[in-house]
């Protein structure tokens, strides 16, 4: 399969448009983008975030949550909020699905820095039974797409929750840039989301699937009392300059991880996403999440060498189920699919929220 010499983007890729010398329309427009303009909106992010950062000292229990999934990037803001802002921070994990190697950079993070952390277990029957009936439902952007931007509201509503209920201004994510979708959030949630929007999916309200106990737990503003003052959800990766390949060396550098492999994304990656990688290339043929590493390729803010050597050799574990590839069928016997059980049937949006 041909790729983009720049940023390794297939082809196959809609809207790839490689020409004769090989390179993509996304990195021919990116040439020509105004980069002053792109800087002074990150300036502006990043001025808001220092008053946010500033202004949250001292205001309740803690200053601000951090969602911690183990991952590098969550791991990494971490210690910047502690190190280099001095804030006291309470880190929450909603456990479900994550991997041993997560779990490891977690509690070595935790005891380095000496954070307070919640983790909360929900039950494992109620994500099962959602991401059972996403795998055979999908929408046309396929596994990946469908199940995170159901899954991601789920986790993303307990911070808010958790805030709320002790009053921490800030919630801080570590999301990279391009994460999640930009029309869903770019920099921040907009108060409109956090303040006035019912989470629920609305595919999956409509299904039938869950009872009105299920449902309840997806965030939903309207059932606070009014006057409630809600946090702002803020991803400071978005604001701040970020470099992928700096991060993944700094924490094994400050010893918040053990090594360059628990650093990598790819080993702390939630055992579910293999399969729903699996799905995607069975259904579009190239790895979904390969364009979002393209972008950070495209902008400075990963190595276009640890993703070239990397693409093939995840996508030849996921296609041949074998190494870390094995959480495939790891998944489908959790889940009791099969592979022919895993199908795009919903168009487009299906299950997204009204923003």
């Amino acid at each position: 399969m041909k790729s983009c010499k720049l940023c390794l983007l297939p082809e196959i890729v809609k809207d790839s448009d490689l020409n004769q010398e090989g390179v993509c329309r996304f990195c021919r427009d990116y040439k020509k983008m105004d980069f002053n303009i792109q800087e002074e909106k990150r300036k502006e992010f990043e001025a808001d975030l220092e008053k946010a950062l500033n202004d949250c000292k001292g205001q309740g229990e803690y200053d601000c949550l951090v969602p911690l999934s183990g991952g590098k990037d969550s791991i990494y803001l971490l210690y910047k909020l502690k190190k280099e802002y001095g804030l006291k921070v309470l880190a929450f994990t909603t456990n479900v699905n994550i991997p041993e190697i997560a779990w490891d950079n977690i509690r070595r993070a935790l005891k380095k820095l000496d954070i307070d952390h919640i983790s909360y277990t929900p039950s494992n029957s109620f994500y099962a039974k959602i991401f059972k009936y996403l795998l055979q439902n999908q929408e046309e952007r396929g596994a990946v797409y469908t199940i995170s931007y159901v899954y991601a509201p789920l986790f993303e509503g307990d911070a808010i929750k958790l805030a709320l209920q002790k009053g921490i201004p800030l919630v801080l994510a570590g999301y990279s840039p391009g994460q999640p979708e930009p029309e869903r959030m770019l920099y921040e949630f907009s108060r409109k989301l956090i303040c006035q929007t019912d989470w629920t999916p609305p595919g999956l309200r409509q299904s039938g699937l869950l009872s009105e106990e299920e449902i309840s737990l997806f965030f939903n503003p309207v059932q606070y009392p009014a006057g409630t003052e809600f946090p702002r959800y803020l991803a400071p990766f978005h604001a701040w300059k970020y470099n992928q390949d700096e991060i993944m060396k700094s924490v094994v550098k400050n010893g918040l991880v053990k090594t360059g492999k628990h650093a990598s994304p790819i080993h702390s990656n939630y055992p579910i996403n293999w399969l729903l990688m699996y799905s995607d290339l069975k259904h579009f043929g190239y790895n979904p999440y390969h364009p979002e590493f393209s972008t950070l390729i495209r902008e400075g803010k990963a190595g276009r060498t640890y993703w070239k050597i990397m693409t093939p050799v995840v996508n030849f574990m996921i296609k041949n189920k074998v190494l870390l590839g094995k959480d495939v069928t790891n998944s489908l016997n959790w889940l009791g699919l099969e592979e022919k059980d895993l199908r795009i049937t919903k168009p487009k949006g299906y299950y997204d929220p009204v923003f």
